[in-house]
C-alpha cells in the first residue's frame, strides 16, 4: 500500500510541475480542465499498470512469466549438481546459524517492517480524518439547502443566506445573500454561479477534495486542488466576458464588491474563490495562440517516463529447449538468450510484387508479435530472380545479407527468407558514436540501406554522437547533405535531428522557404514553417490576405494569425463576402470570431433587411452567439415595440424574454414600450404569480420598476404576509424593502 500511495504522490507532483511550467498561463481553459481532471484519474490507475522490462529504467523485473525445461539426459554430473543447488536456493531459506543467548539479546528493536506498519496506520488515520471533514462539509451544504429560504429558477435553486457570506454554488444550488448587492452585481453573480452549474464544476471540486483525502500528506495535492479551482474560475470568468451584456470593467468591479473575508465551504465553487489578482490578470491576458497547442502533447511522454521509472515491470519469456554439455560456458548461454528476439525476425516469409524497375517485398514473421514490414528495392540489386521455378537469390548490403528461397509467377513472388547480420557493420557504427545499437537493429539498418558513408556525412555536418533512432529516422526520410546545407544557406543553423526529420517529413524544400519569405516573412522560424506547411499555407494565400481591405488598414498579419486564419478556412473570398454586403467594423480580430461562430453574410444581411444598416461585426457575432434571429425581432415588432436596438434583442434573448413572457404581464395591466424593462424581470425569474401574490395582499399600484427591487432584496408575498401576521402592517412595499434590508 505504501509504495502505491507514494507512486500516486510522485505522479501528481511531477504532473503539477509540468502544468505550472507549461500550461498554467495558457488561456485554453477548457483544455486545461480536461488535462487536470485526467491527471487526477490517471494518477490512481497508472501505478497499477505493469510495464515491459525493456522499457524500465534499470530496475530488476518484479515478475517473470517463462518456462525453460532442461533436458536431464544431456547434462553432465556437474550440471546436475548445479541444478539441484539452484532448486534448493529457491525452495529453502538461506542457512541460519543457531541463535545464541548473546545473539538474542543483541537483536535490534528497529526494523523497517515496523516503520512501514506505523506509516500505514498513520496514513489511514489521516484518510479517516479528512473523509470525516469531507462528509461534514457535504452535510452542512445539504442542511443549508433544506432549511434556508428557497427560490426556484428553472433547474437552479437559489438559497438565501444571511450575513457576509461569499456567494457560491454546489450541484444545482446557489447560495447567496441578495440584500448585500445592487441589482447589476446580483445579476452577474447569478450568471457566474449558473455557469458553474451548467458546466458541471461541482464534479471537479469533489474530485479535487477526494484527491486531498487520499493524498493529505502530499503538499503538491493541496496545490493541485487550488490550481484546479483557479482554472474553473478562469474558465467561468472567460465565459462571462464573452457574453455581450457583461462589461469587463463592471464585472471586475463586482468581484471587488464580493471580495469579503467570510469564505464558503471548500466543496463549493465560489464567486471569488481563487486569488482575485490572478483572475483579473487572466481576464486581461492575451489569448493563447493555436501554435502553442504543442505544449499539451508533452504530457504523453511525461506520463510514459513516469511509468517506466516507477511502475512494476514484467517480462514474458518464451518456452525454449536448450541442450547443454559440460564444455558449454555460461557466457555463451547468455548471448544465445539475448539473440532470441533477433532470431524471431531474421527469418520468415516474403511476398513480392514487381513494378517496372522496382520490387516491393513484404516481410512477415511467425512470432507472437505478428511482425511485418514493407520495403521497396531495385530489381538490379538482386541476383537472378527464379521465374521458371523454385530457386534461391540474395541481396547484400552493408548491414548484412538476405537470402531468399521461393519463386515468381509473373510479377508476383513468395517464399522464405533468412537474414545474416554483418557484425562488423554494427561495430563500425558503434565506433562512429552511434548510441543504443542492439543486435536486432541490423534488420532495420538493412531495410533502410544505411551505409557507413551516410554516418560519416552526418558527422561532417555536425551530427555526431546521435542515437540509432535518430539515425534510422534521418536515413528513412533521406535527409542528405544537400538538404542539410539548404537549411544552413537559409540561415537556419544548429538544427536538431528532430527539426530536420520534421522538415523533411513535411516536404519543406528551398522553393517553399523562398515562397514564404517572398510573401514578407523573412524572420520566420522553422516551427512556424512546419505549421504553415502542415496547413497548406502558401505565399499566394498570404499575398491575397494582405491585399484585402482589412490588412490595408492594419499591419500585415503575423505568422500566428496566418495559421489561425488557415485553420478556420479564412481566405480573401471570405473577407470579400462581408465587404460585398457593406458590413462595417471588419478587423483582423473579429474575422476569426465571425468564422468561429458561423456568422455568415446571409445572416448579417437578414438583419440589414430589417433596417439595421449599421450592423458591425461585433454586434453580428453577439446576435449569432445568443441565437437572435430575424423572426425573433419580428415577433417584438408585431407587439408594438419600435426602434429596437441590437443590444435590446441580445439582452432579451440571453435572459429568455419572449413575446409570451411579455403578454403574461400585459394581462396584469403592465405595459411598457421599452423591451429593456422586461430583461431584469426575467433575469430574476419574476413571474405573474409573484405579482399576484402582492395584489392579493392589497398592493395594486405596483410598477415594473418595483419588481426587481422586491425580488433582489428578498421581499416576497410570503415575507409580507408573515410580517402582517406579526402586526407589522406597512402601507407601501418600499417600506417592506427597507425593513427586509435592516433585518439582514
Amino acid at each position: 500500500m505504501i509504495p502505491y500511495v507514494l507512486h500516486v504522490a510522485l505522479f501528481i507532483s511531477v504532473c503539477l510541475c509540468f502544468y505550472k511550467l507549461l500550461l498554467k498561463k495558457e488561456t485554453f481553459y477548457r483544455l486545461n480542465r480536461f488535462v487536470l481532471l485526467s491527471i487526477v484519474v490517471l494518477s490512481f490507475i497508472i501505478p497499477l499498470v505493469p510495464v515491459p522490462q525493456q522499457w524500465a529504467f534499470g530496475r530488476e523485473t518484479n515478475e517473470v512469466i517463462t518456462s525453460t525445461p532442461l533436458v536431464k539426459n544431456n547434462l553432465s554430473i556437474n550440471d546436475e549438481s548445479k541444478t539441484e543447488t539452484t532448486k534448493q536456493t529457491v525452495q529453502q531459506p538461506e542457512n541460519i546459524q543457531p541463535a545464541t543467548k548473546d545473539a538474542i539479546s543483541a537483536d535490534p528493536v528497529f526494523s523497517w517492517s515496523r516503520v512501514f506498519a506505523v506509516a500505514l496506520f498513520l496514513y489511514w488515520i489521516g484518510v479517516l480524518i479528512f473523509s470525516i471533514n469531507f462528509l461534514l462539509q457535504l452535510f452542512v451544504l445539504l442542511h443549508r439547502a433544506w432549511t434556508k429560504p428557497l427560490m426556484k429558477d428553472g433547474r437552479f435553486r437559489i438559497i438565501e443566506l444571511e450575513g457576509y457570506k461569499a456567494p457560491c454554488s454546489f450541484a444545482n444550488y446557489i447560495f447567496i445573500n441578495p440584500s448585500k448587492y445592487d441589482w447589476d452585481t446580483y445579476n452577474q453573480i447569478l450568471l457566474h454561479e449558473k455557469t458553474h452549474i451548467q458546466q458541471g464544476h461541482t464534479f471537479d471540486i469533489i474530485l479535487a477534495e477526494l484527491l486531498v483525502v487520499f493524498q493529505w500528506f502530499n503538499p503538491f495535492a493541496w496545490v493541485y486542488r487550488k490550481e484546479l479551482e483557479n482554472n474553473l474560475e478562469f474558465l467561468t470568468d472567460n465565459f462571462m466576458l464573452e457574453r455581450h451584456e457583461v462589461e469587463k470593467e463592471s464585472y471586475q468591479l463586482s468581484l471587488l464588491k464580493v471580495s469579503v473575508p467570510h469564505f464558503s465551504l471548500g466543496l463549493t465553487t465560489n464567486y471569488n474563490q481563487s486569488t482575485l489578482q490572478k483572475r483579473i490578470v487572466m481576464m486581461n491576458a492575451k489569448k493563447s495562440n493555436l501554435n502553442t497547442m504543442w505544449k499539451y502533447f508533452f504530457i504523453l511522454p511525461v506520463i510514459g517516463l513516469l511509468m517506466c521509472a516507477l511502475n512494476n515491470t514484467v517480462v514474458y519469456g518464451q518456452t525454449k529447449n536448450k541442450n547443454t554439455n559440460e564444455n558449454t560456458s555460461q557466457e555463451k548461454k547468455t548471448n544465445q538468450n539475448k539473440n532470441n528476439t533477433m532470431q524471431d525476425r531474421s527469418s520468415g516469409s516474403w511476398f513480392a510484387t514487381i513494378k517496372g524497375e522496382k520490387i516491393r517485398i513484404q516481410f512477415t514473421s511467425d512470432d507472437s508479435e505478428n511482425w511485418n514490414s514493407n520495403s521497396d528495392f531495385l530489381v538490379s540489386e538482386f541476383s537472378t530472380l527464379p521465374k521458371n521455378g523454385p530457386g534461391e537469390f540474395t541481396l547484400t548490403r552493408e548491414a548484412g545479407t538476405m537470402t531468399f528461397k521461393g519463386k515468381f509467377d509473373g510479377d508476383k513472388g513468395y517464399g522464405d527468407y533468412k537474414f545474416t547480420t554483418n557484425n562488423d557493420f554494427n561495430t563500425a557504427l558503434k565506433n562512429a558514436g552511434i548510441k543504443g545499437i542492439e543486435a536486432d537493429d541490423s534488420f532495420a539498418f538493412f531495410l533502410i540501406n544505411i551505409k557507413k558513408d551516410y554516418v560519416k556525412m552526418l558527422q561532417d555536418n555536425g551530427y555526431a554522437n546521435i542515437d540509432k533512432d535518430q539515425l534510422i529516422s534521418m536515413a528513412a526520410l533521406k535527409v542528405d547533405a544537400a538538404f542539410i546545407n539548404m537549411w544552413k544557406q537559409n540561415g537556419f543553423k544548429n538544427l536538431s535531428t528532430e527539426d530536420l526529420v520534421s522538415a523533411k517529413a513535411m516536404g519543406i524544400d528551398n522553393d517553399y522557404v523562398a515562397d514564404i519569405r517572398k510573401a514578407g516573412y523573412n524572420d520566420i522560424t522553422l516551427e512556424q514553417l512546419i505549421s504553415f506547411k502542415a496547413q497548406g499555407i502558401t505565399g499566394d494565400y498570404i499575398n491575397k490576405l494582405k491585399q484585402s481591405s482589412v490588412w490595408k488598414k492594419e499591419n500585415a498579419p503575423n505568422p500566428e494569425d496566418i495559421s489561425s486564419y488557415k485553420a478556420l478556412n479564412i481566405d480573401e473570398n471570405f473577407i470579400k463576402s462581408y465587404e460585398a454586403i457593406g458590413m462595417k467594423g471588419l478587423t483582423s480580430e473579429n474575422l476569426t470570431s465571425l468564422k468561429a461562430t458561423n456568422t455568415t453574410p446571409e445572416f448579417v444581411k437578414s438583419f440589414m433587411d430589417l433596417g439595421y444598416k449599421d450592423i458591425d461585426a461585433e454586434n453580428a457575432v453577439s446576435l449569432k452567439s445568443v441565437g437572435v434571429t430575424p423572426e425573433f425581432v419580428k415577433g417584438f415588432q408585431a407587439m408594438g415595440f419600435k426602434d429596437l436596438s441590437l443590444d435590446d434583442m441580445i439582452s432579451a434573448k440571453a435572459t429568455g424574454v419572449n413575446s409570451e413572457y411579455i403578454k403574461s404581464f400585459t394581462t396584469l395591466g403592465f405595459s411598457s414600450n421599452e423591451l429593456e424593462d422586461y430583461v431584469p424581470l426575467k433575469s430574476l425569474n419574476i413571474t405573474p404569480e409573484f405579482v399576484n401574490g402582492f395584489k392579493k395582499l392589497g398592493f395594486n399600484d405596483i410598477s415594473l420598476d418595483d419588481l426587481p427591487a422586491l425580488k433582489s432584496t428578498g421581499v416576497t408575498p410570503e415575507f409580507v404576509k408573515s410580517m402582517q401576521d406579526k402586526g407589522i402592517k406597512l402601507n407601501s412595499l418600499e417600506k417592506y424593502i427597507q425593513l427586509k434590508t435592516a433585518m439582514n
